[in-house]
């Protein structure tokens, strides 16, 4: 492969999570890791998908700015949904526990909003699935946290780990629960001639 070629098809991950890094390479693209620091905290009122879709954007301009005009930067950001309130990463034991006996016996909603920057052109989609978890008893929350999977996942599990034991049915994306919508993600990079 040429050395232009290989120009244009470089990637850059702005997420420090391992699973989003992983699931790229499930589809074959090496990525570099860029992870984005910014605030994260939601508007008053604002909508959860609209709040998932600035995030991730956000994240996206805020490594661009370090990178050409030919390379690619990756951003996701995944909030899990109940009762119209965002979930995201627990803040303790106590947190995650309150988080947990809320999530039990229900279903709740994963938006997962993945964008891309590159060329000066900056682009969207969203992932919209459904998790039902089983009734999960008091024992089983306090040892799932002790496991140390909950503490740095949206919701407080991880679809790929421990958690599935928790998980009845989905409905919409695997990838996108985990954090990164494979279908949306290559729908984005083959818009901008991408060679998946």
């Amino acid at each position: 492969m040429s050395e232009s070629l290989l120009s244009a098809q470089h990637v850059v991950l702005a997420s420090a999570s391992p699973r989003r890094l992983e699931l790229l390479r499930q589809i074959g693209i090496t990525a570099d890791v860029h992870p984005a620091h910014i605030d994260e905290t939601p508007f008053d009122k604002e909508a959860t998908a609209d709040y998932v879709i600035r995030m991730a954007r956000k994240k996206a301009a805020a490594v661009a700015s370090s990178y050409t005009a030919d390379d690619r930067i990756i951003s996701a950001d995944t909030s899990v949904i109940l009762d119209n309130r965002i979930l995201g990463k627990p803040r303790d034991a106590e947190d995650f526990i309150s988080m947990f006996i809320q999530l039990s016996g229900r279903m709740h909603e994963v938006l997962s909003a993945v964008s891309l920057v590159t060329d000066g052109r900056h682009d969207e989609m969203l992932s919209s699935s459904r998790v039902w978890f089983r009734d999960i008893s008091e024992a089983e929350i306090l040892a799932y946290w002790e496991t140390g999977e909950p503490a740095d996942k949206a919701g407080g599990y991880g679809i790929q780990g421990k958690g599935a034991l928790f998980i009845e049915k989905i409905e919409g994306s695997y990838s996108g629960i985990m954090g990164l919508p494979l279908y949306e993600t290559g729908q984005l990079l083959q818009r901008t001639g991408y060679k998946l």
